[in-house]
């Protein structure tokens, strides 16, 4: 039976991958990480995969375009793949100068100051987006009207925010084969103007005191794992990303002297950065470190509910305060404390520089080498305002009437 869009579009990925067919062997392969056209045939005596593009890069109609095209080719006794393998074998005689082989390769070159989920997300973004249609073509030979062409397939998906970042992408692939002599222009800039704009949408975060007082109890009250519980007391009292609280480590924290030392493959920005500890940040990891469940300095501090072998999921905060009752949407992210923090440290009077620092905001230069060397000491001071005006929200709050 044949599929509709409304079917396409409705279904939803499970654990397991789902074939959903459609005509003469074509089927949509739908799993985690999402729709893919696939086509199923013989050639040769051998069976074989095709793949045909991913939904909703590639529409209905276009797939089964795709599909008719290679039928075609079939009854005309010819492999609808043998031109795309031809081509490969071509592109490594000309010494892997095609799109996709050289954006592998930048992405290979930038592995030991990326962390491993920004190498994933910019991966799977050439993957779906760029390589179906530019991975083939030599690199130098791509141009302002190809790379628009990718653009507007994104934006007819009403991903607009996703054709500037992949854009971007993009160019720094062209500056990588610039750099390696396999291109002399970068057309993305090209670009400029040409892309329908997009309004950035911040991600939510309280900052009113009495929305924050809201949050701050009930994660007190929080009554699901422990773990994820005293994790989300850690955060606003630090304010790092949550992926950064999520694999924090024994090993980098000194109780003694308040300091935790995050190393750089664990930052955004990939440079390794302290977070002075307040008394109270010091008094909870105290609390933790027995019932963590794991020992040496290799343990997670806030270990899987199912695994203490590994850190919590990156899923765990943000649905712990949906069940808290807070929207993830418009009300507050696990990543959005940073914004709080933010907000109410420059309401409090500390110089910008300091917060920023804190924050681990990229500041270039020589001013960004001073920063992270020399506002230790105003940090310190700072923390501990912060984790002392938290407190006095919070207790302000359950204060009896």
């Amino acid at each position: 039976m044949a599929l509709t869009l409304a079917q396409i579009k409705a279904e939803k990925p499970s654990d397991k991958p789902i074939k959903l067919s459609d005509e003469h062997g074509m089927y949509l392969l739908v799993n985690q990480s999402g729709k893919y056209w696939r086509f199923d045939y013989r050639f040769a005596g051998k069976r074989k995969t095709m793949s045909i593009g991913v939904f909703p890069v590639v529409g209905l109609a276009q797939a089964r375009h795709a599909l008719y095209e290679a039928r075609a080719k079939l009854a005309a006794g010819e492999d609808p793949m043998g031109e795309k393998k031809s081509a490969a074998a071509t592109a490594e005689k000309k010494n892997a100068c095609d799109f996709e082989s050289t954006a592998r390769e930048w992405i290979k070159s930038k592995k030991e100051t990326w962390v491993p989920e920004h190498e994933s997300r910019v991966r799977r973004s050439l993957e779906n987006w760029v390589f179906p249609w530019l991975g083939f073509k030599p690199v130098g030979e791509i141009n302002a009207v190809d790379l628009l062409s990718v653009a507007r397939r994104i934006e007819g998906a009403g991903r607009l925010e996703t054709a500037h970042r992949v854009v971007s992408v993009c160019g720094q692939v062209f500056r990588y084969a610039i750099a390696c002599g396999k291109a002399r222009h970068n057309p993305s800039p090209d670009l400029r103007g040409a892309l329908k704009p997009y309004k950035s949408k911040p991600r939510p975060a309280f900052t009113s005191r009495d929305r924050l007082a809201d949050v701050l109890c009930a994660i007190e009250d929080y009554a699901g794992n422990y773990q994820t519980r005293l994790a989300l007391r850690m955060l606003p009292m630090v304010f790092v990303r949550p992926k950064e609280i999520r694999l924090m480590q024994w090993g980098e924290i000194d109780l003694d002297d308040g300091i935790w030392s995050v190393p750089g493959n664990k930052m955004k920005g990939g440079l390794p950065h302290m977070v002075p500890l307040s008394r109270q940040a010091v008094q909870l990891l105290q609390e933790i470190k027995p019932l963590s469940g794991v020992s040496g300095e290799a343990g997670f501090v806030f270990p899987g509910v199912r695994d203490k072998r590994r850190p919590l999921s990156n899923m765990t905060l943000n649905a712990a305060l949906r069940r808290l009752g807070f929207s993830t949407q418009d009300e507050i992210t696990s990543h959005g404390f940073r914004t709080v923090a933010s907000t109410f440290l420059h309401e409090m009077g500390f110089p910008p520089d300091v917060i920023e620092t804190q924050l681990a905001h990229k500041i270039g230069g020589v001013r960004g080498v001073y920063m992270r060397s020399q506002y230790l000491d105003q940090r310190k001071a700072m923390m501990q305002s912060w984790a002392d005006f938290l407190d006095t929200v919070k207790n302000s709050e359950r204060k009896p009437a």
